[in-house]
């Protein structure tokens, strides 16, 4: 993978503080010297104390990344929803865990991901996961094809330049048209799972929007301003209005086989050409079923 920009300044500058303008961190440019890649400019292979003049164009190959032989490839079906050289979009099915763990480990998205890179035969082999979804939880999860694309995206995630749109039908309904939750999140006192609403818990805010009331029950649109483990569960259920199919954070009444819950839209501005992506992904048919049956039709 070869990364290129041209130099745009008047002013004289080294390349090493070039690429630090261009978010290369120090772990980057590691990599690029001991592990098999190189700095060119004007296509002539150079150090880092390179000074660059206007119209020097800057080339940075990234060392192939080779699989990791402890996650095993899953050749089962995979929803993409976008694609490019640096990302790839899926739309995550419920059931399916984002990544490995001692309860599941041959058929997660990382999983198949392994296995449509062997399949498509893509130089770099390494997993990188950007955004992760619960197992149950449906919809859009986005994944970097190799270290620079996800160091790159990651940065646009910490800074909350990543707009993430839910869609989720909570208990009961909703009065207020569009209103904010508040409340710091934490960890549940007497479980390493589950979290609630504590004083010491970490800032959190959740956005919604009612989109349909239905019966005993309404359909909505959540925006998180901040991402913590199971916040918009954890935020409804606070609120007295805990996601249908959700047993974990209260809602046994047996009308929904999981909770209902499903990221229908990821938007954000593309960190290698500065374009603006939006990707969608609709409602899966569990969930349109049970708003179909909440609806009396």
């Amino acid at each position: 993978m070869m990364i290129e920009w041209t130099y745009e300044k008047s002013e004289q500058n080294t390349l090493k503080s070039f690429l630090q303008e261009q978010s290369v961190s120090k772990k980057m440019l590691a990599k690029v010297k001991f592990k098999g890649g190189q700095l060119e400019v004007n296509d002539q292979i150079v150090r880092v104390r390179e000074l660059l003049n206007y119209g020097d164009v800057v080339r940075m190959s990234i060392p192939i990344e080779p699989s990791n032989p402890h996650l095993i490839p899953s050749y089962n079906e995979l929803d993409i929803l976008f694609e490019d050289e640096h990302y790839i979009i899926i739309n995550k099915p419920s059931g399916l865990a984002s990544v490995p763990s001692p309860t599941h480990r041959e058929d997660t998205m990382a999983n198949r991901i392994r296995g449509y890179v062997e399949t498509q035969q893509y130089i770099h082999k390494t997993v990188h996961v950007v955004t992760r979804l619960d197992r149950e939880t449906s919809g859009a999860m986005i994944f970097a094809k190799h270290a620079f694309a996800h160091s790159m995206i990651d940065q646009i995630l910490r800074r909350q330049e990543i707009d993430k749109t839910y869609q989720a039908v909570v208990s009961k309904v909703l009065t207020e048209k569009h209103a904010y939750i508040d409340g710091p999140i934490g960890r549940t006192v007497d479980s390493i799972i589950t979290r609630m609403v504590r004083d010491d818990g970490k800032p959190s805010l959740t956005e919604y929007w009612t989109e349909e009331i239905l019966e005993e029950a309404t359909l909505v649109k959540v925006k998180l301003h901040t991402g913590r483990t199971h916040q918009i569960r954890v935020h409804f259920a606070y609120d007295g209005h805990p996601l249908i199919g959700d047993d974990l954070y209260g809602e046994d009444s047996g009308r929904f086989h999981r909770q209902a819950l499903h990221c229908s839209k990821l938007q954000f501005k593309h960190p290698f050409t500065n374009e603006d992506v939006l990707v969608e992904a609709p409602l899966p048919e569990d969930i349109t079923g049970l708003i179909a049956n909440l609806r009396g039709n």
